[in-house]
This record gives structure tokens, C-alpha cells and sequence, in this order.
């Protein structure tokens, strides 16, 4: 790197940095104030409050790291602009791009930053903090009402149609791992009940892939006719065949938002070959944070240009600007999130449109500069 390189990229990194421990900052006395009376009252301690959020809080650098990189880089650029430069680097015969090269290889650096961020990162944090909660949360229960249900999910159901199977589960403790009040339909292939399952608890087991029920019966039927024609009532059977993962059964009713990137990976990956209409909003959200990658770079184009060809006045133009641009970049978001959610587009258009559209506004602004 040349002298200018280190120069910019060096004034660079130090808003950078000020940007991130401020905006985490300010993230981290919002979570305080969301949370913070919930775990005095589930009897956290002092020791439980720091390791929930250490926890929490790398989940909220896939949202700081685009905002403070913007601002940073109009900061730092206005403030070179406003100095005059820019223009006289530019009166030295280099052009913008060899200007700003060391922030177009930041910027590379940083996809990949952003990349571990979602695929690692971010998954930890987000699945790791739910979970202390909940088990705060069970601590606390269990406490003052021994066998309480805090942890029990009533109703879950999950149609298998890989393999022609429905579950419905009256009550599954997260904690325990069991389920209550078990019922397994097995179909044909024109989808009509030929045996069915129901036992009053059964158990995964995670290594082996397979279910144990409990006090069950099994009985068959006549597809054609529809009626019951033999019962076997048993105290306890494993069935090999049964290997539904009761964690996926559970993911597919959340919200895709509260979702990680592993966790809709998982989704995607078991449903994609099913062409259920419920998978759809996962799909938007898992190809959503996947095009997040390429985020600093679109931010370091639009930056360029709408810094180095704006006029020379106060820096807090230049937080107003990033703040339009944010705006406009959630409403597009929203609205391809909305259409691809509704079946209008499909889930990976539907993430890469808002990218597109803020490129084609990098274009542009590069397209205006003189």
C-alpha cells in the first residue's frame, strides 16, 4: 500500500471502530431495557445476565456492521471532499477507483467477514441465547412449581410427505425431550390412511435417528374401505423407520425472522423437495441473509459516489443520507419479502431484488460523477 492507502484506510478503520462500540452500545442498553426485569424475575444472577449477553450480543453485528460501514464511509469521505482532497488527488492524475482501492478491498474483506457472520457467527449467538433463556426460565419454574409446563409445546403436527407420514403431538417438552399424547398416520401414495400409530409418550433418540413409544397401539386399515381391521396393543417398541427430528418438527411454526441461518438452512434443505407453500417465507429469508454478503461492497459503491460528488457541508448531511438510504433499502426489502412470501416472485429473486436495486443506484451515482 502506497501512502494514501494507509491514509485513508487508516482514517477509515478509526470511524469504523468508534461506529461499531457505539451502535453496540446503544444495542446493548436496548436489550438491557427489553429483557433485563424479565431475568431479574426468573431469578437470574449476576453471573447468568453476563453470560446471556455475551451471548446475545454478536447476533446484532450482521445489523451494525452495513449501518457503520456506511456512515463511516461518508464521514471519512465527505471529510476529504470538504477538504478538498479528493480533488487534488484527483488533479495528481489518479482516478476514483485508484483512489479508493484500499476501501474496494476492505470492502472484499469484509463479504467475507459478513459471510461468517451469518453462516456462524450470528447462528451461535441466536440459538445459543434462546436457549439460556429458556433454561433460565425452566430454573425458575421448576423452583416454584415442581413439574410445572414451561417448556411444553402444545399441538405440535408435521406432515412428512417424503414419506407419507403425519404427526400430531398433543404436548413436547423441549427440556426432556419427550413427547406426550403421540399419533403416526402412514399413508399410500394417494394419500389415504393405512396404519396408524398412538402411544402416550415416546422418545427421539439423536444418535440413533429413531423413536421409542410407550403404552401404544398400532392398527391398520382398509385404504379401500377406510375401516380398522387389526389392533396390536404394546408396552414398548422402537421403530427404526420413524426418523423425523422432533428440533425440525418445531422450526417450521416460528417465524423466519426468529430463525438462524442454520436453522432455515435445516428447513429449506428437508422441504425444499416437497413444493410445500410453507416453506416459501423460509426460503426468502435463508437466500435473503446469503445475498447480505455481497452488502459491503454495494455500501462502498453507493458511498464513493454520493460522498466524493456531494457538496462540502456539515458531516451530520452525512448521517442523514445513510439514514435515507437504510429507509429505502427496508422498504424495498419489505416488499420483496411480501411478494416472494406470496408467491409473486420467486424466494431468490425475491432477495436479490433489493441488492439489485440498490447496485442499479450505485450505477447511477458513478454514472453522475464528473
Amino acid at each position: 500500500m502506497n501512502l494514501l492507502d494507509r491514509y485513508l484506510l487508516g482514517e477509515w478503520l478509526k470511524m469504523l471502530g468508534l461506529l461499531l462500540a457505539a451502535t453496540m452500545g446503544l444495542l446493548l442498553m436496548a436489550a438491557l431495557y427489553d429483557n433485563f426485569r424479565d431475568l431479574i424475575q426468573v431469578g437470574a444472577g449476576a453471573g447468568d445476565m453476563l453470560l446471556y449477553y455475551s451471548t446475545l450480543m454478536p447476533s446484532y453485528l450482521s445489523i451494525v456492521l452495513p449501518l457503520s460501514l456506511l456512515l463511516s464511509l461518508l464521514f471519512v469521505l465527505g471529510k476529504l471532499h470538504r477538504n478538498n482532497e479528493l480533488t487534488a488527488v484527483r488533479a495528481a492524475g489518479l482516478n476514483i477507483f485508484a483512489t479508493t482501492r484500499a476501501l474496494w478491498v476492505a470492502g472484499a474483506a469484509l463479504c467475507g467477514v459478513s459471510l461468517l457472520l451469518n453462516a456462524r457467527v450470528v447462528p451461535w449467538s441466536v440459538e445459543a441465547s434462546r436457549s439460556l433463556l429458556e433454561s433460565f426460565e425452566f430454573r425458575a419454574e421448576a423452583k416454584a412449581v415442581p413439574g410445572g409446563t414451561l417448556g411444553v409445546v402444545s399441538g405440535v403436527t408435521f406432515d412428512n410427505q417424503r414419506q407419507n407420514r403425519m404427526w400430531f403431538i398433543n404436548r413436547y417438552s423441549r427440556f426432556s425431550g419427550t413427547a406426550y399424547g403421540v399419533t403416526v398416520s402412514e399413508l399410500d401414495q394417494a394419500r389415504r390412511e393405512r396404519s396408524r400409530l398412538m402411544a402416550r409418550e415416546g422418545v427421539y433418540d439423536l444418535l440413533r435417528h429413531e423413536w421409542t413409544f410407550k403404552d401404544g397401539r398400532e392398527m391398520a386399515f382398509d385404504v379401500e374401505q377406510g375401516e380398522l381391521v387389526r389392533t396390536v396393543p404394546f408396552a414398548s417398541k422402537t421403530f427404526p423407520d420413524f426418523n423425523e427430528d422432533p428440533g425440525l418438527m418445531l422450526l417450521i411454526d416460528r417465524r423466519p425472522g426468529l430463525l438462524s441461518f442454520n436453522e432455515l438452512g435445516r428447513i429449506v434443505a428437508y422441504f425444499s423437495a416437497e413444493n410445500n407453500p410453507k416453506l416459501i417465507p423460509y426460503e426468502v429469508r435463508y437466500y435473503s441473509l446469503l445475498c447480505d454478503t455481497i452488502g459491503p461492497l454495494i455500501i462502498i459503491a453507493i458511498a464513493i459516489p454520493f460522498a466524493a460528488s456531494g457538496t462540502r457541508v456539515s458531516p451530520a448531511v452525512g448521517v442523514s443520507k445513510s439514514i435515507g438510504l437504510f429507509f429505502l433499502y427496508y422498504v424495498l426489502t419489505s416488499l420483496a419479502t411480501m411478494l416472494g412470501g406470496r408467491g409473486y416472485l420467486e424466494p431468490m429473486w425475491a432477495a436479490l431484488m433489493p441488492n439489485l436495486a440498490m447496485i442499479g443506484l450505485a450505477a447511477w451515482f458513478f454514472g453522475r460523477m464528473r
